[in-house]
């Protein structure tokens, strides 16, 4: 499995690193709920984390900017951002609007284990991604 992995995942962490999808995937609960409700990250490039944002949340995001730079950089572990750019995106709440709220499946969550790995935040993040994955299956 260690000897496949680099090679399955060099061609995604070309396009964008785990640490920024981090920053896409967990939006929601970096900056709560109030403001994924408005805004999107867009793109990260250079430590500069682009948000699009509806309406004008924009203005009260750049006042908070500190603040916000520091709590994405908390939430991934290092200093991936360094400077935020905001845009204009009236779609921006839209796209992470939350979605239609379904009767709870009977079914239980599934779990995914990598028994060959030693306990490690790789091992936790890779059962993560592993359940994640195949708790979406389930709902297709």
């Amino acid at each position: 499995m260690a000897a496949l992995l680099p090679a399955v995942t060099a061609p995604a962490f070309r396009r964008r690193s785990p640490a920024s999808v981090q920053v896409f995937t967990d939006w929601a609960d970096i900056v709560g709920p109030a403001h994924a409700a408005v805004t999107a990250p867009s793109k990260l490039s250079a430590g500069t984390l682009t948000i699009a944002c509806a309406g004008p949340v924009a203005m009260e995001l750049q006042h908070l900017s500190d603040t916000l730079v520091a709590r994405i950089n908390t939430w991934c572990g290092h200093g991936l951002v360094a400077r935020l750019r905001f845009v204009q995106d009236p779609q921006a709440g839209i796209r992470l609007a939350a979605p239609k709220l379904r009767a709870p499946s009977l079914r239980p969550n599934p779990q995914c284990t990598v028994p060959d790995m030693e306990e490690s935040p790789l091992r936790a993040a890779l059962e993560a991604l592993g359940a994640r994955i195949l708790q979406e299956k389930q709902k297709r």
